[in-house]
Order: structure tokens, then sequence, then C-alpha cells
């Protein structure tokens, strides 16, 4: 199993980013997969998360209305586009992969395979 994250980088306030998760080995009618941010001192957050046919999508409140994850099941692709970005998003971005039998949507605990990261920086 591989994912892989793209599209990071540095945008104004009120700007947009998409980013990509490119996946290999397994398929979204069996594992979730979910987008978490970090910043240095704390754990990961989760953001967004998408699982099952036809995908159910979760959002933290803090994103709701900005952000949007989609996956593409002829790709192999999720991707999380972010509008109205704000410095508080700025972070290291993961996504990460989980069964759906076991999927708690931001629980990164419980996920089994990650992605190295994309940096997100907002600035004001």
């Amino acid at each position: 199993v591989q994912l892989v994250e793209s599209g990071g980088g540095l945008v104004q306030v009120g700007g947009s980013l998409k980013l990509s998760c490119t996946t290999s080995g397994f398929f979204f009618d069996d594992y979730a997969v979910g987008w978490f941010r970090q910043v240095p001192g704390n754990e990961r957050a989760g953001v967004a998360s998408i699982g099952g046919a036809p995908g159910r999508t979760h959002y933290v409140d803090s994103v709701k209305g900005r952000f949007t994850i989609s996956n593409d099941k002829v790709m192999n692709t999720v991707d999380l586009q972010m509008d109205d970005l704000k410095p508080q998003d700025t972070g290291v971005y993961y996504c990460a992969a989980e069964e759906l039998g076991d999927w708690c949507p931001f629980s990164a605990a419980g996920y089994d395979y990650w992605g190295r990261g994309t940096q997100v920086t907002v600035s004001s």
C-alpha cells in the first residue's frame, strides 16, 4: 500500500489549494481515506475523511463549507479542495488509509497506512 501527497504550497489568506493523494495497493470499496494536519508540537488532527460506496464524507467543524474531499476510483486519487484558506490551516497535510470496518474518521491512531505529507502555508 502506498499513498503520496502532492499540491501543497504557499498561498495568501482567502486563497485556494488542491491537495491530491495518489494511492495504490487497495480499493476504495474496502478502505476509507482521511486527510490530517499537523503543526509543530501537536499531534496529527483529522480534517476530512471519505469512505464507502457511495463515499460518505466527514469534516471537522473548522473546515466545513470551505474544504471538499472527493475520490476518483479510476485514477485512485483522493483530493482535498481547500478554499477560503486561513492562517490556522497552515501545517503539514497527510493522507492516510484505514479499513472501512474499523473506520473512525478523525482518529489518527486507527489509520493503517500514511503518506509522507505535504506542506501548506497560508500567509496573512
